[in-house]
């Protein structure tokens, strides 16, 4: 099966967190034999921000550590034709531009051939849905959905007549336990301020319980702006700035604990959805203790594969317990990566992805 991949980088992931999903599902893909193209613009501003901020050198570190990755970065003018001849599966992320996804649309219903999938990995269809009404789905053969309340809602506002739920996962050839590595500080953090969206949260669940703790902590992460700099700066937490992902899995390894602190959207609106880090930092076998956010989708076990903190006092005693109890962090670590290695691996994804390809078209060879 040949399979065309239009995401808006699979070599950056600066402020980019749908290239590690990404780059995991398409290396699975080629490993079982299926060739995998990556179409992604040349001025993408994850592609641009992080050359800015690291220099071309950064993207070439991310060509060698993903050398398996065939990637077209295309200007303005991308022969679509070209792009998609002799292809049996398309799936066109939801951070294109709405020109290039209707493009596409009418390629396929010109030509068809082909399966052709729409993948959203974000909080737009709720946040913005005046933006999204304007992607022209009408030549698609369906959504791919990162939880059950985006699925429903491409269905409810007419987006689209079908939809899967197809959630993220960890890429688990990267995302391991590095037993070699000795842990030489408390807590690590791997995440974006948010452009608002948890700055209350991130003082509540990471900074206040690590100053009234005492803890050595490291946060990694960009787009901070110079007030929460100088706040780290005063709680005596190291912010070690952008980290690639492919090394995220021996920051884990370098720390006792992680936290996760979602997003208030995914709070509010997008139940089921814990986005992806909470798959990585699991499948790496770190503690993970959580912020408020519900399962509803009941991906994981709470209380065996990771802890949740109602409030900061409680995110307070839950570090304390993991910091200190050396059986309870083992058994967080190992309960979680057991969950991942059983559910939640992007070779699960791809299955999930070939049935759904089966059910659309069953002649087709997967």
């Amino acid at each position: 099966m040949n399979v065309a991949l239009f995401y808006h980088s699979a070599l950056s992931d600066w402020n980019h967190g749908n290239a590690h999903f990404l780059r995991g599902v398409a290396v699975e893909l080629q490993s079982r034999g299926h060739g995998v193209v990556v179409y992604e613009p040349a001025d993408a501003w994850s592609v641009t921000s992080l050359i800015e901020d690291h220099g071309e050198q950064a993207l070439e570190a991310a060509r060698r550590a993903f050398p398996s990755l065939r990637l077209v970065r295309y200007d303005e003018g991308l022969d679509v034709a070209r792009a998609l001849d002799g292809v049996d599966l398309v799936i066109v992320h939801e951070w294109n531009s709405p020109d290039l996804v209707r493009r596409i649309g009418l390629h396929h219903r010109r030509n068809g051939g082909y399966t052709l999938l729409f993948h959203d990995t974000h909080h737009r269809s709720i946040s913005d849905a005046q933006v999204m009404a304007t992607y022209d789905l009408a030549d698609y053969d369906g959504v791919l959905a990162f939880g059950d309340v985006i699925r429903e809602r491409y269905v409810a506002h007419g987006w689209t007549a079908r939809a899967w739920t197809w959630h993220e996962a960890a890429d688990v050839r990267l995302f391991k336990p590095h037993p070699e590595i000795t842990p030489h500080a408390d807590l690590v953090w791997v995440g974006n301020w948010g452009d608002g969206e948890r700055s209350d949260e991130l003082r509540e669940f990471l900074i206040r319980p690590v100053v009234t703790l005492g803890l050595d902590a490291t946060i990694h992460g960009v787009r901070y702006p110079s007030s929460a700099l100088a706040e780290l700066q005063a709680a005596g937490i190291r912010y070690a700035g952008w980290l690639p992902n492919y090394r995220v899995p021996m920051a884990f390894a370098s720390h006792r604990v992680t936290v996760h602190v979602p997003r208030r959207p995914y709070v509010e609106h997008l139940h089921g959805i814990p986005t992806i880090r909470p798959f990585e930092a699991l499948a790496c076998g770190i503690p993970l203790v959580s912020a408020p956010w519900y399962d509803a989708e009941g991906l994981f076990r709470e209380g065996d594969d990771y802890l949740v903190a109602r409030d900061g006092e409680e995110m307070q005693r839950h570090l304390r317990a993991v910091l200190e109890d050396e059986d309870l962090a083992e058994h967080l670590s190992r309960h979680g990566r057991e969950t991942i290695l059983a559910r939640h691996t992007c070779a699960h994804r791809v299955d999930e992805l070939l049935a759904i390809l089966h059910s659309i078209a069953p002649v087709v060879a997967v």
